[in-house]
Formats: C-alpha cells, sequence, structure tokens
C-alpha cells in the first residue's frame, strides 16, 4: 500500500517505523514523498490510499477518506506564521501581495478567514523565504521548519496564526491528519489506525534511530532544528486527536464553511 507523506521532520518521525517494517501492519507500505500541497492535489484526484493531509484540504475530501485518529499535526505553538522584510499591519492585508504554500494547506485557510482580501501567490513552501527576502512579494505564509529558521533571512514575523486561532477559539489548532480511503473497510481502517500509532510510539522509544532517515529528507539538516520541528509538532494529539483535537476540527470546518471555503458534510471524521 503507497503512503504519501512529507519530507518533514515530523512526518518520517513519525513513520520511519512503519515503513522499515519495525512495527505489525495489515499491508506491505511503500512510502511515496512530497511536499504537503502535491499530496494535497494528488488527494483530490483520490490518487493515493492512505495519505498525510492539510485538514483545509480533507475539509473537501470527506465523500472519499475519513481520517486516522493517530499520525496527525494538531497541537498549540505550531501556527503558520506570516513573515516580511518589515513590519506591516497585520490587520490590513487587503490588496497584499502573500506567497502562500498551496491554496489546499491549513495556512491558506486560517489566513483567508483572518484577511480575506490578500493577493494569494502560490509556491512551494521551501521557495516563500527567499522570494519575501527579494521583494518578490510582500509577505510570505511560512510553514513547515521555517518557522525556525526565517530570522536567517532577514524577515520578521508580521502575524502568528496559530496564536490568532487559539485566542479565537480556545483550541489547539488542526493542521494535517493521515487519510484513508473509505471504502478500505472499518477492520482495515482501524489496523491501519493501530500501526501508525505503533511507529510513532516505536520512534518515541528510539528517537536516534531514526534521525538518518529524517536527515535523509529534510530540508534543513541541523540536528537542533530537526529536534526542534519533531518536539514542536509531535505530541499527544500525534498518538490520538482525542476530544480536543476532534473539536478543534470541528470548529476548523465550522467556520471555513461558514464563510464559503470548506463544503458541508454530516460523515463521521475520524476513523
Amino acid at each position: 500500500m503507497e503512503l504519501g507523506y512529507s519530507f518533514c521532520p515530523n512526518d518520517t518521525f513519525i513513520f520511519y517505523a512503519l515503513v522499515h517494517g519495525k512495527v505489525p501492519n495489515p499491508f506491505p507500505i511503500r512510502e511515496v514523498l512530497e511536499d504537503v500541497e502535491t499530496l494535497n492535489r494528488w488527494a483530490l484526484e483520490g490518487r493515493l490510499p492512505l495519505t498525510k493531509i492539510s485538514y483545509a484540504a480533507y475539509g473537501h475530501l470527506r465523500e472519499g477518506y475519513v481520517a486516522l485518529r493517530a499520525g496527525g499535526a494538531l497541537g498549540r505553538g505550531v501556527g503558520p506564521l506570516l513573515v516580511a522584510r518589515q513590519a506591516i499591519a497585520a490587520d490590513n492585508l487587503s490588496g497584499r501581495r502573500i506567497a502562500v504554500p498551496g491554496r489546499n494547506t491549513t495556512a491558506f485557510l486560517l489566513l483567508s478567514l483572518h484577511s480575506p482580501g490578500f493577493i494569494p501567490v502560490e509556491m512551494r513552501y521551501d521557495q516563500i523565504m527567499p522570494s519575501v527576502a527579494e521583494g518578490q512579494v510582500d509577505a510570505g505564509l511560512i510553514i513547515h521548519e521555517s518557522r525556525f529558521t526565517y530570522p536567517r533571512h532577514g524577515l520578521t514575523k508580521v502575524l502568528d496564526l496559530g496564536e490568532w486561532w487559539e485566542a479565537r477559539t480556545g483550541l489547539p489548532l488542526p493542521l494535517g491528519a493521515i487519510l484513508a480511503r473509505r471504502d478500505l473497510g472499518t477492520e482495515t481502517l482501524q489496523a491501519l489506525n493501530q500501526a501508525v500509532r505503533q511507529s510513532l510510539e516505536y520512534a518515541q522509544a528510539h528517537p536516534e534511530e531514526a534521525l538518518a532517515y529524517i536527515k535523509k529528507h529534510a530540508q534543513e539538516l541541523e540536528e537542533e532544528v530537526i529536534w526542534a520541528h519533531i518536539h514542536t509538532y509531535v505530541n499527544g494529539f500525534s498518538l490520538d486527536v482525542g476530544p480536543e483535537g476532534e473539536k478543534a476540527v470541528e470548529e476548523l470546518f465550522r467556520q471555513g464553511q461558514a464563510a464559503g471555503l470548506i463544503p458541508p458534510s454530516s460523515l463521521p471524521l475520524f476513523v
């Protein structure tokens, strides 16, 4: 079975054991690594049976996919950042050209809820900071390890959308989930969820074992950045989304639907 996930350390940390046969799994797994927006687009095409996804994209996929309870990215202090070469007013972004990591990302959905009048300029997430630094856009919406490295590009933080979301809702921020095709059936879906959870538990018990695999795919090779990334995005919600995490996802979809950005669905969100 093909499993899609990103090059980012939190994903390679979580799935190391699963793709290397360290934990039981109902199917042999072949990893397919791509940036998150590519995975979002592929999911909209139904290309992979099991895939990492932005929660914003999941809002458009509920008829065909369901989220596993394990393996996702959700929490506090994990929000996308809006950065610029110099301070700009975060409450007046109308007409600003802002580099975004894709229209299907949760980051794009959050900024659309915060400032619906901005002008998006789509590019791959790792091209955003250079684009901002070179003055090609007014600001950039950064995700993943860029959160830890943007000062090196001479950039300043304009807005933390995680802080904005938490202040607005009192809930953790849902970023990404692991989706599986609903037609795999309940028994297989539950077995996949258990396998993903066991893979994460294995990595937590043997963190250094996964490091070479993580470095092979990481954009930033400094171990300090890698572990900061993992410790930020891998948490208790990654083992099980839990009631609070479910409530956060429901609220994200409610706000997206109210803004006309996500279609409604009555299907259950999680395995």
